[in-house]
């Protein structure tokens, strides 16, 4: 159990029975210019894998030191990179806050992740569920459509997270997967605006609660005003990708979700990288502009949260041990100091994946900057950790960490939810369900996990069945990092296509291609004897489907292009805009 007492000198921002406004300014009023900078920062961090705190010197994604950050720098915001066990998670996150309360003003740590609790394992996106829960990606979970079955995912994770001490989501991604090419779908819903606002509405609900609270994880939506329409479906991470286009004028589509997320009580917001091209708002990435954070989401839209920018917008950074240039899309030009000053007036309040609270000073004492300006920012959040609870109880109970992350209720309702999600887009001569035990060849699933079902053979002329499990295709970037982000062309290379359509004429083939984004096999399509798509599932999953032993409920979020020649045509901004898709958007059949 957790017996540690919060720090407390008898301050009032030490008070409870003070309303966090409060506690807010006379703790504002007490910080130092350097101190005031650091919580401006929400940097990486990771753990040793035993739950100990890391330091320079210990191996790491990227070069880091805790003590640096924490009591050199003044970061109280960090985002943990990794995968452990819930009880390491819980040990280190007390250790992190230990060290926090023994500096001068105890301001302790909000600990923030990126979805952890699918498939996806992506060091700039997301984290393979590992402990916890295992779900279909949120691209399932728009296949689905429940928004009651999204609350009870959210809250899921909510209770997942408080035990090992997450208090910040940086979650949901309510863009909307409008070109088939982008690689960030599978973390959206699908290209639904109206189903996508539901679903974020839900979701925010599920983990915040009706209010923000002490047993809340607050949501840091993003990406406003809507990633997704990038120019030929590229990411804005890097260079070749960071302009973002509206040909078919949908800009007002893209942003629906956002007032949805708005109105469900969204604490915290994050603009993408993404630099507007040909609209009325300044060709700078949204993480700069004026235009869209103070005047639009402030002003228009009413957000009164924080405002906390994407990763790595102000200086270059060694990611996997290659140099990416700052995502400064159209201020390249500036200094870091200029950026950051940019971006604050542009609305910023915090900024992520940068530890240089440095900039900062320099552009208060430069009278660039005023600390007033800066005030504002640390206000809200300050007040959020108050709001939180995080001064009145920082700590986790390592004991029931263990018991409750990943537990058998939680491990089963995502089980659930991936055999919910697959969707069954052909059925030849009604084939499924299969019955009886029939002599299996596979490719691509675990012949352990098919025994249960028939006899697995190694020659597919023996077999009754074959069950053949895909990806979607990708192109190859040489770039280590974005070797994650799968992205460019959206057909099965040749020589693959070729082997698949000769293993269909030798025996029946159930097919099942994991949709992380849309995928081009009108052949596949054609010569199956079954086609599946799943979203984020396990091989018992699927061969539940198969045998019907679980009933797939998933519809299409997104269209199933023809042919490459088609995406390339279509608008970057408008939802199933290729000619003559194979599948449509919403298509799926019952079993």
């Amino acid at each position: 159990m957790n017996t540690r007492a919060p720090r407390n000198e008898g301050h009032p921002y030490q008070n409870p029975a003070l309303t966090p406004d409060e506690r807010t300014e006379d703790l504002l009023a007490r910080m130092t210019l350097e101190e005031k900078a650091g919580q401006l920062f929400h940097t990486m961090l990771t753990m040793n894998p035993d739950g100990t705190l890391i330091e320079t010197g210990d191996p790491a994604m990227v070069p880091m030191s805790t003590t640096d950050l924490l009591e050199t720098k003044g970061l109280t915001h960090f985002n943990l990179l990794g995968s452990y066990g819930a009880r390491e998670m819980a040990l280190w996150q007390n250790a992190l806050q230990e060290r926090a309360a023994a500096t001068r003003l105890g301001i302790p740590v909000t600990l923030s992740t990126d979805p952890r609790n699918a498939f996806t394992d992506n060091p700039g996106a997301a984290l393979n569920a590992g402990a916890f829960s295992q779900w279909p990606e949120p691209i399932g979970l728009g296949a689905i459509g429940d928004a009651e079955l999204v609350h009870r995912f959210a809250d899921t994770v909510r209770r997942e997270y408080l035990a090992v001490g997450f208090r910040v989501a940086l979650h949901p991604q309510i863009d909307l997967a409008t070109d088939p090419r982008w690689s960030r779908q599978s973390g959206t819903f699908g290209n639904d605006a109206r189903l996508t606002g539901e679903l974020a509405a839900a979701y925010i609900r599920g983990l915040q609660g009706d209010t923000l609270g002490s047993q809340s994880v607050a949501t840091m939506v993003k990406h406003f005003p809507g990633g997704g329409p990038q120019k030929d479906g590229e990411d804005p991470h890097f260079p070749h990708g960071k302009e973002q286009i509206y040909p078919g004028g949908m800009r007002d589509h893209h942003l629906a979700p956002f007032k949805a997320a708005i109105a469900a009580g969204a604490s915290q917001m994050m603009p993408y990288y993404g630099q507007p091209i040909g609209t009325d708002w300044e060709e700078v990435g949204f993480g700069f502009n004026k235009d869209v954070l103070t005047g639009l989401l402030r002003d228009e839209l009413g957000f009164t949260g924080i405002v906390c920018t994407d990763w790595g917008l102000l200086t270059d950074a060694k990611i996997l041990g290659e140099t990416h240039v700052a995502r400064a899309w159209g201020v390249e030009h500036l200094s870091p100091a200029e950026r950051a000053a940019k971006s604050l007036d542009a609305g910023a309040d915090q900024f992520g994946g940068e530890q240089c609270p440095e900039l900062i000073v320099e552009l208060v004492r430069s009278g660039r900057i005023t600390e007033t300006r800066i005030d504002a920012s640390v206000g809200r959040l300050l007040r959020e950790k108050f709001v939180l609870g995080l001064f009145d109880n920082p700590y986790v109970d390592i004991d029931a960490a263990s018991r409750i992350v990943g537990n058998p209720e939680f491990t089963a309702a995502g089980e659930d939810a991936q055999r919910r999600a697959i969707t069954v887009l052909t059925n030849r001569d009604t084939l499924l369900p299969l019955t009886g035990a029939p002599k299996l060849y596979l490719q691509g699933v675990r012949p352990e996990a098919a025994a249960a079902y028939g006899q697995v053979v190694s020659d597919p002329a023996q077999a009754d069945i074959a069950v053949v499990r895909l990806s979607t295709p990708y192109e190859e970037r040489a770039n280590k990092f974005e070797s994650f982000f799968h992205s460019g062309d959206l057909s099965f290379p040749p020589a693959e296509l070729a082997a698949l359509l000769d293993l269909m004429k030798t025996v029946p083939t159930i097919a099942c291609v994991n949709l992380e984004r849309a995928a081009v096999f009108p052949e596949i399509a054609d010569h199956a004897a079954a086609l599946l798509a799943d979203f984020g599932a396990s091989d018992t999953a699927v061969l539940d489907v198969v045998f019907g032993h679980a009933t797939a409920q998933g519809r299409l979020p997104f269209e199933l292009p023809r042919s490459m020649a088609a995406v390339a045509a279509s608008r970057e901004d408008v939802p199933n805009d290729t000619e003559d898709p194979v599948f449509p958007a919403g298509h799926g059949l019952t079993l």
